[in-house]
């Protein structure tokens, strides 16, 4: 249970801001410029459904528009209210900024339930939302470029683009309205597991630094570590599945919000994935201990925790209890400011969410950038760098017969190394770079002030200090 002094998710947003922007040398108006919402817009429209018309709430708040379009996800929740979308388009314009995305920041959201109405009623209250937004250009491939967020998905994106066309058919762009769609819908390979795999990639990194690994009090490689994930949605399951099959770490517990399951000889990501498409949560599982107050796993041993479903979930109440030495923060404000105080004074390593879960901004920018150029990635090179390689490996056998040395290449190698890279490679191409090069930037500001003294500062003082500098160069 939260403290009932615990700042807001948009406070904790403001706190946080505050505390970085102390350290960075502003023109006069240029940190509040910077800090303000631009402008939200509220909606409320009525849609006729089962006999009687149905009023809804929908929200699009713009944070800042020192590039454009600006970028961020909408979500249907019945916990959607303006501050919270204002705190998150905030986010998304520090997080653009940060991995060097060219956009600024937005967030949308509409309250409803989306598991109270059946599909072709959701479309319905879906396509009017976009009507509403898109006849204000807040949907526009120029200037306002919405994506999935919590309940909302590729079918959701796939209405919205549908409806934005059908209001602009001459827009030769108007694929490039949203992002995040199915792949037939004009959607790119690799989008839906992106946050997940960025996150991945960013722990990838962060072990790529001894010094990194010994702030955390810890040594070696991913390979072994245990990780507790909060929420096995679209992000904690790619970030689970991957970081177990691919990277060696025992996941020893998820926490969903029927209770949690843990088992420290490491779980199945998959079958218990399986599990709660079949019965709706963890409860029942038949491996692993059961617990029915999942909140109380957030406090095991582990050596990563991974917050990967709501905001506020360490907070003031339990941040003293969390033993993970490092916490790679897979979702939006999971942990509030006043935690944020506790866990750094206790000497706990935070990735914040800022960089750990930009992989599904980054995704879109290149599936944005697909739908300008009107091309799939890698239809013009792959079969040349095919070509290419096999002219490699032929002449390296060639030699090898000449000589008489008597090798050959493994045809495991061999077809690996002449498989040119198709979209799916070259978007991991891209998403591990991105990650990789925000991660250098952070980094060297963590480690070369001595005024900063975590990774959250020094990824607000790298964005703010690109943001700052977009406005300098329009006049501002």
């Amino acid at each position: 249970m939260t403290n009932p002094s615990e700042p807001s998710f948009r406070d904790s947003v403001e706190i946080m801001f505050s505390r970085a922007v102390k350290l960075i040398d502003l023109p006069d108006g240029l940190e509040e410029k910077i800090r303000v919402c631009n402008a939200t817009y509220t909606v409320r429209f009525g849609v006729r459904l089962r006999g009687k018309i149905h009023t809804f709430t929908g929200y699009r708040a713009v944070h800042s528009e020192h590039m454009e379009p600006v970028k961020g996800g909408i979500r249907f929740a019945m916990a959607v209210h303006q501050d919270e979308v204002e705190a998150l388009a905030a986010l998304m314009t520090f997080k653009c900024a940060l991995v060097e995305t060219p956009f600024g920041g937005s967030k949308g959201g509409l309250r409803i339930d989306p598991n109270e109405w059946e599909e072709h009623e959701l479309e319905q209250i879906t396509r009017r939302f976009t009507y509403e937004l898109a006849k204000r250009d807040l949907i526009h491939p120029s200037q306002n470029v919405p994506a999935p967020d919590m309940g909302t998905g590729e079918r959701e994106m796939a209405w919205m683009a549908d409806q934005y066309a059908r209001m602009n058919t001459t827009d030769i762009n108007a694929r490039a309205c949203v992002t995040g769609k199915p792949i037939n819908a004009g959607g790119i390979q690799g989008r839906t597991e992106a946050t997940g795999r960025g996150v991945q990639y960013a722990l990838q990194e962060f072990f790529r630094y001894p010094e990194d690994i010994a702030k955390a009090g810890m040594e070696g490689t991913l390979k072994g570590k245990r990780v507790i994930v909060q929420g096995l949605g679209n992000v904690g399951y790619h970030a689970a599945k991957f970081l177990s099959e691919e990277d060696g770490c025992l996941v020893t517990a998820v926490i969903e919000r029927d209770g949690a399951i843990h088992d420290e000889s490491g779980i199945d990501i998959e079958a218990l994935r399986a599990w709660i498409g079949d019965h709706g949560g963890v409860s029942g599982y038949p491996k692993g201990s059961y617990i029915q107050d999942g909140s109380n796993a957030l406090e095991y041993e582990c050596d990563i925790l991974v917050p990967a479903a709501l905001e506020g979930v360490i907070h003031l109440g339990n941040a003293k209890n969390v033993k993970a030495p490092l916490i790679i923060e897979a979702a939006n404000g999971p942990i509030t400011a006043g935690a944020d105080e506790i866990l750094r004074a206790k000497g706990t390593v935070i990735i914040p969410d800022l960089y750990a879960n930009a992989g599904g901004v980054t995704v879109s920018y290149f599936e944005w950038v697909k739908n300008l150029s009107h091309i799939r990635f890698g239809r013009m090179e792959k079969r040349q760098e095919e070509a290419q390689h096999r002219l490699l490996i032929e002449e390296l056998e060639r030699l090898s017969a000449d000589k008489g040395l008597g090798w050959e290449l493994s045809p495991d190698f061999k077809a690996k190394f002449m498989r040119g890279a198709g979209e799916l490679e070259l978007v991991r191409s891209g998403l591990d770079d991105t990650m990789r090069t925000a991660y250098q930037a952070m980094r060297k500001v963590w480690h070369e002030r001595d005024d900063v003294e975590d990774l959250r500062m020094a990824a607000y003082l790298v964005s703010i200090e690109r943001i700052a500098a977009s406005y300098r160069a329009k006049g501002l």
